[in-house]
């Protein structure tokens, strides 16, 4: 199981990251070309959240998976945190469904191994 949340985490940190940069991209494009890009495309109501998430998300998804094999329960909370703050932040729809599912199960499966961390 721990071998399984960790290519789940790492990939989906990595579907993550591309789902983050278009994100922040996105943020940031509407910030500079806002007004000219009126009534074809709008800015999201919070950035900071938008732009926060697409850092720290895939990261904590990464290194999540990185240490399921040493600390299960650490990287299984880190997986689960990633998983709930790409849902919060990007919804669940066809960009996001792999990630968030990745991250999730990956949480579940690492907290769910049957070995004690090693010390």
């Amino acid at each position: 199981m721990r071998n399984a949340a960790l290519i789940l985490g790492i990939i989906g940190g990595l579907w993550g990251m591309v789902v983050g940069f278009f994100s922040y991209g996105y943020t940031v494009v509407m910030q500079q070309y806002g007004n000219d890009l009126s009534g074809w495309a709008s800015q999201v109501h919070n950035v900071g959240l938008i732009q926060g998430v697409s850092l720290v998300a895939p990261i904590l998804a990464i290194a999540g998976g990185a240490m399921a094999r040493s600390q299960a329960m650490v990287a299984g909370v880190l997986l689960l945190v990633s998983a709930a703050g790409m849902w919060n932040a990007f919804g669940f729809n066809v960009f996001t469904m792999f990630p968030i599912a990745m991250c999730g199960l990956g949480g579940v499966l690492a907290l769910a191994a049957r070995q004690p961390d090693a010390h």
